[in-house]
């Protein structure tokens, strides 16, 4: 029996290729994970979020299938590429909420209360995008444990096998993300 890892690589290299079998073959393989991606990041959410879970992972895979479906190397990128699909889902949906209940306005942010733990309202969620998008185009590596760890819901361990990375390093690195984050938020906060 071919073990789970392999199996996913090799759906994703078939329906990189344009195997419409495989792409069905590899949303039934990885669906549960999905699912569990989603429900973890919703269960975080503000109330009155109209969005299940379900149809979270359903646009995700949509969109990730719709482009760049033959640039996944691996389980592990697929996975990150899940975590983006999923997070930019969730922030445009924020921006267009915040856009007409708010009207587009600002306020602080305070990253220990953004924790994976609490409830994220849409604003901050907006502002945690705009870090990341900073955070992402100097430290390409950590932000790829941040959306695992965060938008993806895996613990330490997840992430280092993911990555194919010692424990230590993650844990190393995640603490550099956050501190990153922290303070590049509470200086957006004392800008506006």
């Amino acid at each position: 029996m071919e073990p789970a890892s392999d199996n996913v690589t090799r759906l994703l290299r078939a329906a990189g290729e344009g195997d419409l079998q495989a792409e069905n073959d590899l949303l039934r393989a990885v669906y549960a994970e999905l699912r569990q991606m989603a429900q973890a990041w919703m269960a975080r959410t503000p109330p009155g979020q109209t969005l299940q879970a379900t149809a979270l992972v359903h646009e995700a895979f949509v969109r990730m299938t719709g482009r760049d479906k033959d640039g996944w190397e691996n389980r592990a990128h697929f996975f990150f590429a899940a975590s983006r699909a999923m997070r930019d889902i969730l922030v445009e949906r924020a921006r267009a909420k915040a856009a007409v209940k708010r009207g587009g306005g600002r306020h602080r942010v305070d990253l220990d209360k953004l924790s994976l733990a609490t409830e994220a309202p849409d604003e901050d969620l907006l502002a945690l995008d705009g870090a990341l998008r900073r955070f992402e185009a100097h430290y390409p590596w950590e932000h790829r444990i941040v959306m695992l760890r965060f938008f993806a819901g895996m613990t330490n361990e997840e992430t280092a096998q993911a990555m194919a990375t010692p424990l230590r390093t993650i844990e190393r690195d995640w603490r550099f993300a956050r501190a990153w984050l922290r303070d590049a938020l509470i200086t957006e906060s004392d800008d506006t």
